[in-house]
Parts: structure tokens; C-alpha cells; sequence
């Protein structure tokens, strides 16, 4: 597969340099990283208490822990999505919107700015305006932090996403760049942004991370600053219904506690295998074998009743089985990364499909998946493993995505794997210990018996903008309100 050879994200994180940060030109315009992991194989990229228990396969989904209840675990995740949220934070130029999906929009433009695509080399004007949130202080001060926003920004719009933090000894990080943004790719090119650094943390790609953990020193607060662009002397807006970070000190680790099985379930999740568009579009991260991350993020947004219309698929070759996971490619390309895992926009993507939103986190167990799956939630995970670590898979990569869509009676995962030859074999049952083990280490050695690193517990999770009280207490029992 394409980009074997490439490090995963927090080999790059744990080996980081330091770099120069590159200086901002406007509100949001400032300099994230060179191009990280392989989402995708390379032959063909703390530990929660709540249990589920379940009957067996199909069964009724059992209770799931009440709202409110999340277990000890080194990760913080918090949103704003609310109208209070957006009343709360500080506007420049932009309004609160009530309603069903509360939501921030550009209300009178603060200034123009004129942004030069580093991808197409055109320089355009932009009227913006920007909203601040307020400092969250992390419950669990972090070594890495991970934003993700949902947006709906029609032609002619775009969005960029910041972060700042403030360190455990109370000096704060430059304003970072997270992620320039559309839904589209006719205005801008969707991207990250490299070369942005202080001495102390870096950001690679879609991830703040500390350069050097062991010091000490973490992230103890943070807060997020959206700026919203139009074309000038028009009244287009995007509309931001969430953005939020994910912060986490995960310790270093070659293999997870073992736990207990406790639910059997299986989600009915369409199945797309990202083998049959090998070669297919090869602008977008060489083709179809590097695309397991949009190619899941497909899945499950169908299993959520997201279609794409024949309009919008109309760009793609009609040649081409399975079109809509040729346009997840194309809509979650990141220009800089030049690749299709970076994690929040994959995410974003999730959310222009009405009625779903998306969030990046990370887990701490199979038993958080467990509850998940029990209230209907299937999720997309990150891992990294040697050719042999799991059983049945016949390949090894070095960062990959797949989706979890249930447990068999035994407690053994049920995932739809991409990286399999046709869609009939995406299914695939993977055993529960090898399965949790690879997803959740951060220590790893690869074939040349060199330390690298996986994911942590990175996951994706889709679900609907207005959950049942049943999905809303599972996902507040593993840390997503």
C-alpha cells in the first residue's frame, strides 16, 4: 500500500524536532506538520470500568451505565455545541444561532483578509469574523491535544480552527493552527498546516503534542478559536454546530490490561472494501488502498442513513463500484498531509450529512466499545500492528482504520475491515486480546525490531445530532457529551 515506509503519528510525535513557528499573516492565517502516518496496511495504517452485558448476537441491546457516570481515564474531552455554549464564548462579528441545532454564524464581518493558497497558488480576499471559547482547564493535563469541529459551509465559505494552550508552568503556546476548512474543494484546498513549533510542542498534522513528555511539563488548559470567511459583499455564512478538543496523557505502554468480555451485538453496517478502488483517483493519496479512513468513515455514515445524491456523484467515473467511497476520499483530503486520515476531517466530513455529528476521542478499552455498540453506536478505530499481531487480518501495517460493529458471544471483535479484497469480505471476527492490545498500546516494535508507536485508543465516533437518552448515556460513559 502507499506510504508504507512513513512513521504513524506518534512515532513522529515521540521523535519530534524542534522547528521554527511560522508567523501568521491575519485572524486564523498563521502556520502543522509534515506528512505522519500511513492510514492505511502496509502490505496491501485509564482502562474504563463500565461493562455491558448482552444475551447474544442480535439481541435487545442491554442498559448502558446512567448519564453522567464516566470512569477514571486519561482523556478530557469537551465540546461546545450548545446556545449557551456560543453565548458564552467571545464574538467578533458573529451570532449565536437557537433552534434545534444551535449554531454559530458570521453576523456582521469584522475586517478582510486575503489568504494565498499554498496548494493552488491563488491569493483571494475574505471577509471574516471570529469567536473564542472560554479556557477549559483539562481535568487530565495533556501530553497531546486533538481538535475536531461540524460545520456546514456552503461554496464560497470556509472555516479555520485554533488552538491555544496554556502550560503546567502557566506560560501559553502560540495560537496553532488545527485545520483550514471546507466542505468542498472549489474555494480552498482543504489542509493542515505545517512548521508550527515553540521549543516545547509541536503540531503534526491534526495533533498538538509536548516534544518532550518526561520533563514534566503538560497541557493544563487550553481554549479554541474558530474564524469564518466569505466571499466579500455577500451574506454566506458556515454554520458551526461543534467544536472541541480532545486532551489525553496516555501513558506509554507495550500491551493494555486485559477485559472482560461483556456484551454480545452485532450493528447491521454496510460493508465497502477500500481494495476494489486500488488505482482509482490516484490524486487523492495515490488510490483506493490508502483509503481505509474515509472508506470507514463511509460505512458508518450509512449505517446512520447518510446518502449522497446522484448530483453529487456525478464526478465519478461510472465505472467505479461504490462512488460514494471515491467522494469520502476526495472530501476528507487533507493537501498538506497529502493523505486521507487526518482524523478531524474525516470527522467534518461525517457531519455535512444532515442530521449526524462526529468527534475525535480516545477510548480506554474494549469494554467503552461494548458500551457503545449495546446503544447502537458502531466506531471507527485507529491501530498498528506487525504482519502476524492479528490473527486473520494477513497483513501489517502501520496505521489503519477500521470500523467496530460488534462482539460475538465469546467477546471477540467484529469489524469491518477495509483492507479486504472485496466488499462480501470486509467482515472479519478478530480476537479480543490481540484486537485491544494493538489499538490501545502507544509502544510498539515494527519489523525491523525499532520502538514505534500506535494510536493510544484513537477513535471516531459518528452519531445523531439529537441521540436518544439511551446513545446520550453511552456516549457521556465514555467521556462524549
Amino acid at each position: 500500500m502507499s506510504r508504507s515506509q512513513q512513521p504513524s503519528r506518534r512515532t513522529v510525535l515521540a521523535a519530534a524536532v524542534t522547528a521554527a513557528v511560522a508567523g501568521g499573516t491575519g485572524p486564523a492565517l498563521a502556520a502543522a506538520p509534515t506528512r505522519a502516518e500511513t492510514a492505511t496496511p502496509t502490505t496491501t495504517p485509564t482502562t474504563a470500568t463500565t461493562t455491558a452485558t448482552g444475551t447474544g448476537t442480535g439481541a435487545a441491546p442491554p442498559g448502558v451505565p446512567p448519564a453522567g457516570h464516566a470512569p477514571n481515564r486519561p482523556v478530557d474531552y469537551r465540546a461546545w455545541t450548545s446556545y449557551a455554549d456560543w453565548r458564552g464564548g467571545t464574538g467578533r462579528g458573529t451570532r449565536a444561532v437557537a433552534g434545534p441545532r444551535p449554531g454559530l454564524m458570521i453576523d456582521a464581518p469584522v475586517g478582510t483578509t486575503e489568504y494565498r493558497d499554498p496548494h493552488t497558488g491563488t491569493t483571494a480576499a475574505w471577509e471574516y469574523a471570529t469567536w473564542t471559547s472560554p479556557v477549559h482547564r483539562l481535568a487530565v493535563p495533556a501530553t497531546e491535544a486533538v481538535a475536531s469541529w461540524n460545520a456546514h459551509t456552503p461554496a464560497g465559505t470556509w472555516l479555520q480552527a485554533e488552538l491555544q494552550g496554556t502550560y503546567s508552568d502557566g506560560t501559553d503556546t502560540p495560537w496553532y493552527v488545527m485545520g483550514r476548512w471546507a466542505a468542498g474543494d472549489g474555494d480552498i484546498r482543504r489542509t493542515s498546516v505545517d512548521g508550527q513549533a515553540d521549543g516545547r510542542s509541536t503540531v503534526w498534522t491534526d495533533t498538538l503534542a509536548l516534544d518532550d513528555p518526561s520533563g514534566g511539563l503538560r497541557l493544563a488548559s487550553y481554549r479554541l478559536r474558530l474564524t469564518l470567511y466569505r466571499r466579500p459583499g455577500t451574506r454566506l455564512t458556515p454554520t458551526v454546530w461543534r467544536i472541541g478538543a480532545m486532551g489525553s496523557d496516555v501513558p506509554d505502554r507495550f500491551t493494555v490490561p486485559a477485559s472482560t468480555p461483556g456484551l454480545a451485538r452485532e450493528l447491521a453496517v454496510p460493508r465497502y472494501s477500500q481494495e476494489i478502488h486500488a488505482g482509482q483517483y490516484p490524486e487523492y493519496d495515490g488510490g483506493g488502498e490508502a483509503w481505509c479512513s474515509p472508506t470507514s468513515s463511509q460505512m458508518i455514515i450509512e449505517y446512520w442513513g447518510g446518502r449522497l445524491t446522484p448530483g453529487q456523484l456525478a464526478w465519478v467515473n461510472p465505472s467505479y463500484a461504490d462512488p460514494q467511497v471515491c467522494h469520502a476520499a476526495r472530501s476528507t483530503y487533507d493537501y498538506q498531509y497529502q493523505g486521507c486520515g487526518n482524523w478531524p476531517f474525516n470527522a467534518a466530513y461525517a457531519a455535512t450529512f444532515p442530521g449526524l455529528q462526529g468527534v475525535v476521542t480516545r477510548l480506554g478499552s474494549l469494554t467503552d466499545l461494548e458500551t457503545l455498540v449495546a446503544a447502537g453506536i458502531p466506531a471507527i478505530t485507529s491501530q498498528s500492528f506487525l504482519k502476524g499481531e492479528l490473527t486473520g487480518a494477513g497483513y501489517g501495517t502501520s496505521g489503519h482504520l477500521m470500523t467496530v460493529i460488534g462482539f460475538t458471544p465469546g467477546g471477540d471483535v467484529i469489524a469491518n475491515d477495509p483492507a479486504s479484497p472485496s466488499d462480501e469480505a470486509v467482515r472479519r471476527v478478530y480476537l479480543r486480546r490481540e484486537f485491544e492490545n494493538i489499538w490501545l498500546r502507544t509502544k510498539r516494535y515494527n519489523a525491523s525490531g525499532k520502538v514505534v508507536s500506535g494510536s493510544g485508543g484513537v477513535c471516531y465516533l459518528y452519531f445523531p445530532a439529537n441521540p436518544t437518552a439511551r446513545r446520550r448515556a453511552a456516549l457521556a460513559a465514555v467521556g462524549v457529551r
